[in-house]
């Protein structure tokens, strides 16, 4: 069955910094590949380079920004010209048409009409290959540029560019640099080839002495191959990484490979459906749930796995993945990776652990380095989602659990790693007012203990696991039973005196009070007990939904685009835009009342998903709402990550179909526990 055909890359794209459709990039890529490709319409926009309205070509980019809030690094630039050297992105620039040009994740086919000139690229595991045709009657040229940061470009011989970039937008990755080759199957015309600075200035030359500079290649040919390859390493393993990817016979050997990679993650789910929209949607969703987190170790002329260490500048053994926010990607990716590739969650995992052996901390947001952005440590929930379900054991497990003790009990005294107020939280309790977001500190870290209490017994450790439960029972003290609501309490217990649910931010984070109350998903029936019953908890849930989407900035002192993104749909202060908001409709089910599941996903999903450029709610952030659409499709939905079961609902597809082993004998039916709903599933 051929589904690419059905993925759309430039879904979610339609994005800016003031409004999410997405916030995504048209990825080019190997899934998990070390990075993608994509066109660059606007480099002056920043982080934000790419817009479908754009109808420019500034050059390839070679990318590996998960985020345009976390920012690009060991990004560089590529553009064929003709005849004249044109020195910048701004001067080179050529007309496309988007209706004309095929994007998808194994091929990138654009032609670019200042130059007369076809381009074709498809993705290896650590680079690509291109083939450019250009016109006869023309001279053709090669440019390269750098995004930002320090570079370096030296012509090897005739046929091979090699260099380097340091570009890193967070600046904590110690020594980092981002190796390249480039080679080409026609002669390089040395004595035509010029050095180009970004301030438009240039001279000849085949190697640069500057670090504004980049490179711009005369060629011998008007059909051309081009071989790119790329390391965290070294020049020496960049030059590896190409002889083992990249040499192919044609164009066509490679892209044929890149596809069967892709046909076989699509594959993993069948959709059954007699809209054509809703295949679009829910394999263009599916997609980007292999996009990331990227790997980022290579292998070395001996064969073993190898990483770069973004925190000493170290070269280490084993598997290492990056781009990853656990904040977001634990609720969804991974609960959905556990059912349809087991075997791709344990070898992420076994990476993420192996920042933990590295560095000592467990990984929060890893960009290459670690960004260490947003509240709690929710690899926890990660962790202990593969641990319920028989994904990880043995001394990997018991490596990840010592590192998930050290973060519940010890400070880092560095804001990246480990849990905030740490020191506070097992003093009081609770993390307090004084430390900023405290609400959402706190609760991450009761639903982290659980995960803890979780995955100590699985390891035997019935104490600790006593020990951690109890803690995690400890949001009681922050909810206010006049309000119904989560409030901070100050260092004294004492709670603010003025309080204003529709505030975002202080407490809170990309949120207010509403989008924080269910936010102890290890234990609803708690939370019921705390409201008086499930019926008034179950009403206090009708009434988020009934609310109107109001919202005051707080301490923002803007409107941030979470914000308008509720603000624009009917839903209440149900940010379904944003992931604290994600399992608010599953809870229903999860108290029995499907049929209001079922009612409200449906029309969230009709009316707020699509395949197209503006097909997202808010940001997607690494697959986490392209998962949640899936389980929407699949009629399941992982409401507590940690704990092997699901909430079940009528799902808009007829019927979803898991491929392989997964669900089909009863010992590993019994190893992920799954509801009833999945013996449906084949």
């Amino acid at each position: 069955m051929q589904l690419l055909k059905y993925v759309n890359v430039l879904q979610g794209t339609k994005s800016s910094s003031r409004f999410s459709c997405g916030n995504t990039l048209p990825m080019v890529q190997r899934p998990f590949g070390m990075g993608g490709f994509t066109i660059q319409t606007n480099g002056k926009n920043g982080n934000w380079f790419f817009s479908p309205d754009d109808r420019c070509v500034e050059g390839i980019r070679l990318t590996h920004q998960p985020s345009p809030w976390i920012g690009d690094y060991g990004c560089v630039c590529f553009m064929p010209q003709t005849d004249q050297v044109y020195p910048t992105a701004e001067k080179g620039w050529s007309s496309y048409r988007p209706d004309k040009a095929v994007i998808r994740p194994d091929i990138l086919d654009v032609f670019l009409l200042r130059y007369r000139t076809r381009l074709l690229l498809t993705p290896t595991e650590r680079g690509a290959f291109v083939h450019i045709s250009y016109p006869e009657d023309a001279a053709p040229r090669f440019a390269i540029f750098p995004v930002y940061g320090n570079s370096y470009f030296k012509v090897e011989d005739e046929f091979t560019v090699t260099g380097y970039t340091d570009a890193q937008m967070r600046n904590d990755a110690v020594d980092f640099r981002m190796h390249f080759v480039f080679r080409f199957d026609c002669r390089i015309l040395t004595d035509r080839c010029y050095i180009t600075n970004t301030d438009g200035s240039m001279k000849k030359g085949f190697e640069t002495d500057s670090t504004a500079c980049g490179i711009n290649l005369a060629l011998e040919g008007s059909d051309v191959n081009v071989r790119i390859a790329s390391s965290y390493i070294s020049k020496s393993q960049a030059m590896l990484n190409l002889e083992r990817e990249t040499m192919y016979p044609d164009f066509e050997s490679a892209r044929k490979e890149a596809e069967t990679s892709w046909e076989n993650k699509l594959t993993l789910l069948t959709v059954k459906t007699d809209s054509e929209d809703l295949k679009k949607t829910f394999y263009s969703c599916l997609a980007r749930v292999f996009m990331y987190p990227h790997k980022s170790y290579e292998i070395n002329g001996s064969g073993e796995e190898v990483h770069y260490c973004p925190h000493n500048g170290k070269v280490g053994k084993g598997k290492y993945y990056t781009n990853n926010g656990f904040w977001d990607t634990y609720r969804t990716v991974y609960p959905l990776l556990s059912i349809i590739s087991p075997e791709d969650f344990k070898e992420i995992l076994t990476g993420f652990i192996n920042i933990y052996k590295d560095t000592g901390w467990l990984p929060r947001w890893p960009a290459i380095g670690e960004n260490g952005c947003m509240p709690g440590t929710l690899i926890d929930a990660v962790i202990a989602d593969a641990a319920v379900k028989g994904i990880i054991d043995g001394e990997l497990l018991k490596t990840a659990f010592e590192g998930m003790i050290k973060h519940s009990t010890v400070a880092s005294g560095n804001a990246r790693y480990g849990r905030i107020g740490v020191e506070e939280y097992n003093r009081l309790g609770y993390v307090p007012n004084s430390i900023p977001e405290s609400v959402n500190n706190s609760l991450d870290s009761y639903y982290g203990d659980y995960c803890i209490s979780a995955v100590a017994e699985i390891l035997g450790e019935k104490d600790i696991s006593e020990k951690y439960l109890r803690r995690s029972k400890g949001y009681n003290v922050l909810f206010d039973k006049d309000w119904g609501l989560m409030r901070s309490l100050d260092s004294e217990g004492k709670r603010k005196e003025s309080f204003d649910p529709y505030e975002w931010g202080g407490d809170y984070t990309e949120g207010s009070a509403y989008q924080t109350v269910f936010s102890v998903c290890h234990d609803l029936e708690g939370l019921a007990q705390l409201f008086g019953s499930k019926e008034k908890l179950l009403s206090k849930l009708d009434g988020i939904f009934s609310l109107p989407p109001y919202f005051r900035t707080g301490n923002y002192g803007r409107e941030i685009h979470e914000m308008s993104e509720m603000a624009a749909v009917d839903f209440g202060q149900c940010a379904i835009s944003n992931q604290p908001s994600f399992h608010y409709p599953f809870i229903y089910s999860y108290f029995g009342e499907t049929q209001k599941t079922s009612g409200i996903v449906r029309k969230m999903a009709e009316e707020l998903f699509s395949w197209k450029a503006d097909g997202f709610p808010g940001d997607e952030d690494n697959g986490s709402m392209s998962a949640w659409f899936v389980f929407a499709c699949m009629g399941i939905y992982p409401v507590c990550p940690g704990k092997a079961e699901y909430a079940v609902f009528r799902g808009l597809a007829d019927k979803v179909f898991v491929r392989g082993s997964e669900v089909k004998t009863e010992e590993e039916k019994h190893r992920i526990k799954h509801t009833e709903y999945l013996d449906s599933l084949d």
